[in-house]
């Protein structure tokens, strides 16, 4: 398909008719001056006003992301800006159903007429006197409402509709992608949705985007500020990557599909297939520990706001992947689930689960003669399987295993409550009431009980992203 042709159908469906926009607009206006209202019943002077997306007009049709910002006084407390902002943001919700969210600080979601309602405290702080990481917020909004050309908002769209179906848009820990700030920044930047494409489907190793020429002449300096493959320098504040929160995995996905794009563009990489599990046959098959050992870790009752549970959750799995490394477990890959409801399920794809017995360990080479005495004195009493001898030019002894089975390895760490491997403080609470550790097939009860989860599963077990399907396609 001719690509103007392809975008113009998709921007006809991403962009919000005047319909939506009126009761976007009723809705904001209506909860804004709630906001403004219990501002002034609780003595508090501030700044309320939607930010965001909507204040652009880049959001797309069915995915409003109303955002309210409350700018308060910064003599209030740090440590008590979010139960200001808190306590004014349940007053002007009323009767409606809220929910308490976590970033840096709390903040509120507020479900009313439809719509979800972000109603978020920040500081009305100058450029450069930042007291939380949303004083900026309101700064961005200004900075691309004056900037940006009124036709590039269905750029953002585009690019905003793209990458959230490849699954790299969201900024949240847990996705860990690109912010719709972020993207506002590359349409600027490059101009169009498809100059954008063409510039990440040739990634050669860094992008660097300077907009306000901040570091002009002085990219040594920008360089050792930011050595992250993908730098976007703030608009409102040269000290800050924009793009700090993308994770390198989430950066290389966009690049791949971007490649994948390039060469051809289909509908599906903006509206893509309904994700399905595999039939549970087909898992069973893949399960069988024939080509690799596949290990679980289960942990019921792991509850907290989505931020604070999915940073403990890919701490976790860090801890967790390290652990079984430093063992000589060879991890091919890893991934952590959850339905953010208690049950949480950490996976590990393994070349084997259990190892030999025996350990090959390496000594100094032979030229290294103070070094060769203490390893030969180390070794003289120690119980070894094997040696010292010597083989190509250095000392060596096979010594026994100190474990040989990576289940065993995790159900002992986890007993001890994860003490001294790294496991965060929630996980390992959790792992104390309640646990379990499965082995390849095992899995399946949880497979076949949880259909979110089986869909995550089909996903790990089988890789394949469905826009290199399109592709091929």
């Amino acid at each position: 398909m001719d690509f103007d042709e392809l975008t113009k159908r998709i921007l006809e469906k991403i962009t919000p008719k005047k319909e939506e926009r009126a009761k976007v607009d009723v809705l904001s206006r209506k909860l804004e001056q709630r906001i403004v209202d219990a501002c002034k019943s609780e003595g508090v002077s501030a700044i309320v006003r939607v930010e965001g997306s909507i204040a652009k007009d880049t959001w797309l049709s069915g995915n409003p992301d109303i955002d309210i910002f409350i700018r308060l006084p910064t003599s209030i407390p740090r440590k008590k800006l979010g139960d200001v902002g808190l306590r004014i943001a349940k007053k002007a919700a009323g009767d409606a159903e809220i929910l308490e969210r976590f970033a840096e600080h709390p903040y509120l979601e507020i479900f009313e007429d439809g719509f979800r309602v972000d109603v978020v405290p920040c500081y009305d702080a100058k450029p450069g006197e930042w007291q939380s990481a949303t004083d900026r917020t309101p700064y961005h909004t200004d900075y691309i409402k004056k900037h940006i050309v009124k036709n590039l908002t269905g750029e953002v769209r585009l690019l905003k509709q793209f990458m959230q179906a490849i699954g790299v848009y969201g900024a949240e820990i847990k996705i860990g992608g690109f912010s719709g700030y972020l993207c506002e920044l590359l349409i600027m930047h490059y101009g169009s949705f498809e100059k954008t494409i063409r510039t990440f489907a040739g990634y050669n190793g860094r992008v660097v985007i300077d907009i306000e020429g901040f570091y002009a002449e002085r990219e040594r300096e920008l360089e050792l500020l930011f050595p992250e493959p993908l730098v976007i320098v703030d608009p409102v504040d040269k000290g800050r990557n924009v793009s700090s929160a993308v994770q390198t995995q989430k950066l290389y996905e966009f690049i791949a599909a971007s490649r994948a794009f390039q060469k051809a563009p289909n509908e599906e990489f903006f509206f893509p297939p309904a994700a399905h599990a595999a039939p549970p046959n087909l898992v069973e098959s893949h399960l069988s520990g024939e080509n690799a050992s596949h290990l679980y870790l289960v942990i019921d009752e792991l509850i907290a706001v989505p931020d604070v549970l999915w940073g403990q959750l890919y701490r976790t799995k860090r801890s967790l992947r390290k652990l079984l490394e430093i063992s000589d477990f060879k991890v091919l890959r890893d991934a952590v689930w959850s339905n953010e409801k208690g049950l949480c399920v950490f996976a590990f794809e393994l070349e084997q689960n259990v190892l030999p017995n025996i350990k090959k360990h390496l000594g100094p080479q032979l030229e290294r003669t103070t070094e060769c005495e203490k390893f030969l004195q180390k070794y003289a009493d120690k119980k070894v399987l094997s040696g010292p001898y010597v083989e190509d030019g250095r000392w060596i002894v096979e010594l026994p295993r100190k474990h040989t089975n990576a289940a065993a390895l995790l159900k002992e760490k986890l007993s001890n409550g994860g003490k001294n491997v790294g496991v965060a403080d929630l996980v390992a609470k959790a792992a104390q009431r309640e646990f379990s550790v499965l082995i390849d097939q095992e899995v399946l009860k949880v497979y076949t009980e949880n259909s979110d989860f089986a869909v995550f599963l089909t996903h790990f077990l089988f890789g394949r992203p469905f826009w290199l399907v399109t592709h091929e396609a």
